[in-house]
Parts: C-alpha cells; sequence; structure tokens
C-alpha cells in the first residue's frame, strides 16, 4: 500500500508531537540527575541545565550512607509490594461477581460503586475514621483506605466481561465452584490486565505521601514512606534551624541532596515498567471497552 502525502505529512505531524511530548517528560528528569550529580558551587550560580558540571557523588553517597534513607526505601518497596497484592485482590474478588447477570442487586451495586467515584467524605471525616478505628500510627493507615480503585475495578470487571461465558458456563456443568472458576479460567486469563492494574496500584502506593502525612506523627517515623520523608526535607530547607540539624546547612548542598534523593525513589518504580509494558496497552485497551 502506497501512502500519499497527506498520509505522509501526518505521520511526521504525529511524529514531531510524540518526541515534543517525550522532550517533556524528559527533560526534568536529566536536568535533576545533572543537578544530583553536579558540584555545589555550579549549582549555587544555576549553571546546571542538562550535563553535570564538575562531577561529585557526596549526595549520593550521603543518601546511602545514612540509615533513615535506606529504612524509608526498603519500607516503601515492601509497603508497595504488600498493597499491590492486597489491591489485586480486592479488586478481583469485586470485580468477578459483578458479571453475573442473575446476581441479586446487581445494579443497586454497580451505581453505589460508582457513586463512590464522584463523591467522597473529605480529608477530615476519613482522618476521624482513621483514629475511631485506631489506625493511626500503624501500617493498616497506609493499606486499608486506598486498597480498592473503583476505576481499576470496573477495567477489571470490563474485561472479565469478554471473557466467553461459555468458558463459565462448561465450567459450572463439569460441577467447578465460583473460587474455582475465578483461579482456574479468569485469572489465567486476565494477566494483560491484572499487569496493568498491579502497575497502576504499585506506581500510585511508591509515590503516595498524603496519607502517610496525615496518619503517621513524628513519633512513628520509622513507617514514613520515602516520598514522606523527601517531603520532610524538603520543608526542612525552608527551615534554616531545621536545615542546620539536618547538614544541609552548606550552600548548594541541599539542591544536590533534593535532587539525588528524587533520583533515588524515582528510579525503582521506572524499572519496573519495562518488566509489564508489554501487557500494559493489551489490558487496558481490553479493559476498557466490553467485546
Amino acid at each position: 500500500m502506497i501512502k500519499s502525502n497527506k498520509t505522509k505529512a501526518g505521520d511526521i505531524v504525529f511524529v514531531v508531537i510524540c518526541l515534543f511530548v517525550t522532550l517533556i517528560c524528559v527533560i526534568p528528569m536529566v536536568n535533576l540527575l545533572a543537578r544530583s550529580l553536579s558540584d555545589t558551587s555550579y549549582l549555587i550560580r544555576h549553571e546546571v541545565y542538562l550535563f553535570p558540571k564538575g562531577l561529585n557523588f557526596d549526595s549520593y553517597k550521603t543518601v546511602l550512607s545514612d540509615s533513615k534513607y535506606i529504612v524509608a526505601f526498603f519500607w516503601t518497596a515492601g509497603l508497595t509490594v504488600v498493597c499491590t497484592f492486597l489491591s489485586l485482590f480486592m479488586t478481583t474478588i469485586c470485580a468477578y461477581p459483578l458479571i453475573y447477570q442473575d446476581l441479586r442487586g446487581r445494579g443497586i451495586i454497580n451505581i453505589l460503586i460508582t457513586i463512590t467515584m464522584f463523591f467522597s467524605a473529605g480529608t477530615i471525616p476519613n482522618y476521624l475514621l482513621m483514629k475511631q478505628l485506631g489506625f493511626l500510627n500503624t501500617p493498616f493507615a497506609l493499606m486499608i483506605p486506598s486498597c480498592l480503585s473503583v476505576f481499576n475495578m470496573i477495567i477489571m470487571r470490563s474485561f472479565f466481561y469478554g471473557i466467553p461465558d461459555s468458558l463459565r458456563e462448561s465450567a459450572e456443568i463439569d460441577g467447578a465452584s465460583h473460587i474455582r472458576i475465578l483461579l482456574k479460567i479468569y485469572i489465567p486469563l486476565s494477566k494483560p490486565v491484572i499487569a496493568t492494574l498491579a502497575l497502576f496500584y504499585a506506581v500510585g502506593r511508591w509515590n503516595g505521601y498524603t496519607d502517610s502525612l496525615m496518619y503517621i506523627t513524628v513519633e512513628k517515623s520509622e513507617l514514613f514512606t520515602l516520598q514522606h520523608l523527601l517531603y520532610n526535607i524538603i520543608q526542612s530547607i525552608n527551615s534554616v534551624d531545621t536545615a542546620a540539624q539536618e547538614g544541609f546547612s552548606k550552600p548548594g548542598l541541599s539542591e544536590s541532596l533534593k535532587s539525588a534523593i528524587v533520583m533515588f525513589s524515582t528510579v525503582p518504580i521506572l524499572c519496573i515498567y519495562p518488566w509489564l509494558q508489554k501487557y500494559f496497552i493489551h489490558g487496558v485497551t481490553l479493559g476498557a471497552v466490553k467485546e
């Protein structure tokens, strides 16, 4: 098939737009990397842009030698793994029953679930609820409130709709239970959407810090997520007294260290994406529309 001049021009415009968007996403990361590897004297004079100047690894040495960063890193990594599995479990057991047309109250349940996407109690009622449940300053405050995303549940439910009913009906005729049907038919056929939602949940948990900020106090600093710790560091830079205590008083060191910590907290989650990329587009596309 020979492309017309109009088609070629459209392809060029599309490529240019993709390159522009890619640069918008990549340049800030390159700038952060350059700042984290640059000498503080160049940072003070605002001379660092895309390439490091006066190659310096002091910021990374500071991060890797400080136990609080390492503890926060492993705590956040473990929390992300646990929350991802918990969220996938909750999403699956919520989506699976809703594919049955004869489920009593199915319409009302779908409406109630959808309403939660648009209306929420708010920050203060959520905090009071966590307090009454005794979840403050515990890992449960970081796991339970965000263990289910209605949007992700709808994606998985739509994907389940695309699986032929004949497979389920034949299993039911053979005497398979609902749990066996879910484990032997639906989950094995749902690897693309499961991988996609796992990425959504993992990125959301890894980058999340507001729940840690609200529900975890200074007395339980060992439960701070890595992003919460980064937030505290940025705030401490604005305070002269706190900055001196944290070791940020050296000119330029604060900016270099802040950039190093951002890279330290961003790179691990970026490394996960290539492993799930082959499922990503396939899972979102099939889960978005009922076949």
